[in-house]
């Protein structure tokens, strides 16, 4: 046995070890209290794939002309990627998390498209009799990824306030997505059959064009689906990058990724009364028409120490922390005001949408963050039931997910959406900045409810005071 299968035999143990530590790491993610275990499994699978490939790399191409240089290329990418990501991931405030993760989500999709394009030069040693299977591997590895490459650098620039999150409404947008797939699919079938190089360039702005509209045309309020859809379809461009590379690891880490994304997708989708396919055809971000009768209503107002008053006095409360929360960074007084009242002997509990801020899980992980405990932050089915008894809701920052039009408004744009019925609480406190739509831009009647006071101003400032009144 030659030192390259040596290496080549405990590479691929190696990434077997490694697939099996992301599985368990998608494992210890699905619940808070084995989410940091999670996270161990994955750094530690990531690690040993990536040592796994150096050392294929180095026995690959040693004395080979030009290794040399080739292995410095490799080990300065690797170390500029990695100082990189370090001080991004040090750097970011939790507000701009989902846009990190969209940005990333670029990457992938980027690299995918080059890999796609190296195959197409490079396709040396492939018998004939699989020629073909290779180019359409190339084809689709190269649609998906342009996809997922322009998909989320829309995605970033929505979600960092760069660009509008209106949707872009182009005549017969659904006729233009199911034209550009219907191209793909016989463009595919050409360079299969003639791999010209011109193809895959037409392959390349097609999917580059349809990815700019697939995002575009989805309205703010279903942006948290399109980082989780954007997810899977940085797993798919993985995978088609593995067939390519003939890496098994690429292909199990991908369509692990890729599989779970879509779930997620499909999870947010539900929670939201919203079919996958109309999320992917575009639909929140229209500003709903606001009937006359709260044109002309009054809002009531309340006071710090007025709030103190009524959550001192309350039985139970509930906390229902939202996008505006994270903006503010008022997790760690509300964590102090949960324990505060607690003390107090009133009942706590946070009440989590689905989608919930910008990024699927945002609110669990602020909370976490400021250190509250897991058994007193509950999902919106554990909660809902609750809320007609409890005393007093605190909304922080959310919009959407407590709006009551969602079930009693046929007409509004989120008809049918699961909501938390903040309002059937005895006593409701939205803690905003101004009487403003939230981020899908649909008017919310619950600030004109009797029951409802607002509370304006900075979350974080407010709370502050709640806790001196205390």
């Amino acid at each position: 046995m030659t030192a390259i299968d040596l290496v080549s035999d405990i590479a691929t143990a190696a990434y077997v070890v490694a697939s099996l530590l992301f599985i368990m790491s998608l494992a210890g993610l699905s619940k808070h209290g084995s989410a940091r275990r999670g996270a161990t499994y994955g750094i530690t699978g990531m690690t040993i794939a990536l040592l796994a490939t150096l050392c294929l790399v180095v026995v690959g191409t040693w004395g080979q002309p030009q290794a040399d240089l080739g292995l410095t290329f490799l080990v300065v990418a690797v170390l500029i990627g990695a100082v990189i990501g370090l001080w991004r991931a040090r750097a970011v405030e939790m507000t701009a998390m989902p846009q990190l993760i969209a940005l990333f989500h670029s990457f992938v999709g980027l690299a995918a498209m080059l890999v796609g394009w190296n195959g197409a030069q490079y396709a040396v040693g492939i018998p004939v009799d699989l020629e073909g299977i290779h180019h359409a591997e190339v084809s689709i590895g190269v649609f998906i990824g342009a996809v997922t490459f322009i998909g989320s650098i829309v995605a970033f620039l929505k979600l960092s306030a760069r660009i509008s999150s209106r949707p872009v409404v182009l005549p017969g947008k659904n006729v233009l997505n199911l034209g550009a797939l219907v191209a793909f699919v016989a463009l595919t079938v050409w360079y299969v059959i003639t791999p010209e190089p011109w193809l895959l360039v037409v392959v390349t702005v097609l999917a580059l064009g349809l990815g700019w509209h697939l995002v575009a045309s989805i309205g703010g309020g279903d942006m948290p689906v399109v980082v989780s859809m954007l997810n899977s379809y940085s797993g798919w461009a993985a995978a088609a990058a593995g067939f390519l590379l003939n890496n098994d690891l690429l292909i199990v880490t991908g369509a692990l990724v890729g599989s779970s994304g879509a779930y997620l997708s499909y999870i947010m989708c539900k929670a939201m009364n919203r079919s996958f396919i109309s999320v992917i055809a575009g639909g929140f971000g229209i500003e709903a028409p606001r009937k006359d009768a709260e044109d002309h209503a009054e809002h009531r107002e309340i006071d710090a120490v007025t709030a103190a008053a009524m959550l001192a006095g309350a039985s139970s409360v509930v906390i229902a922390p939202g996008y505006g929360m994270a903006v503010a960074q008022a997790q760690y007084p509300i964590a102090e005001l949960a324990k505060q009242l607690g003390d107090r002997g009133v009942k706590v509990h946070f009440g989590i949408h689905p989608v919930a801020g910008r990024l699927p899980g945002h609110m669990n992980v602020l909370l976490a963050e400021a250190k509250v405990p897991y058994d007193i932050v509950l999902e919106m089915d554990e909660i809902n039931d609750h809320l007609a008894s409890t005393s007093v809701v605190l909304v922080v920052g959310a919009n959407d997910t407590v709006n009551p039009a969602a079930a009693e408004d046929p007409g509004s744009p989120i008809a049918g959406m699961p909501v938390l019925r903040v309002w059937e609480a005895e006593n409701v406190i939205v803690f905003k900045r101004s009487m403003a739509s939230g981020y899908a831009g649909v008017a919310n009647p619950l600030f004109w409810r009797e029951n409802s006071q607002m509370l304006f101003g900075d979350a974080k400032d407010r709370v502050e005071e709640i806790l001196k009144a205390l």
